[in-house]
């Protein structure tokens, strides 16, 4: 079964929104999914930070899962930078990329999973 993104929850917090996803049922902020899987993006693991941003290593779990699309969320104002290092690390494993802020890669995310795609994702849910 292939994880979608149908519905996410907003809880409203001073001057930022926070979503938190139904995959399956655990709500979590930042996330990693792919066909057939899905878990927290925890940043600490990779040492990322807004700037410079997605390194290659936060995407290369959901790279190695046999993904044709992968969508990139930016948070909910674009505050997450995704380098030009990132982008090429999987075009050249033969990935579509697409990098928009969280609300449209989600809406992404949810059309390719409908077309059929085999597509992954990091989204970051705050800023």
């Amino acid at each position: 079964s292939h994880p979608e993104l149908l519905e996410t929850l907003t809880l409203k917090r001073k001057s930022w929104t926070r979503q938190w996803w139904r995959i399956p049922l655990i709500p979590i902020s930042d996330c990693k999914v792919w066909p057939g899987g899905s878990r927290a993006w925890d940043w600490r693991e990779t040492g990322t930070e807004h700037s410079p941003g997605v390194q290659p290593a936060d995407v290369k779990e959901v790279a190695e899962k046999g993904v044709q699309t992968l969508v990139i969320g930016r948070g909910m104002s674009e505050a997450l930078k995704v380098p030009p290092s990132t982008v090429e690390y999987l075009q050249k494993q033969g990935i579509n990329v697409r990098v928009l802020q969280t609300e449209q890669a989600v809406k992404e995310y949810n059309a390719l999973v409908a077309q059929g795609v085999r597509v992954g994702g990091v989204f970051h849910s705050t800023c």
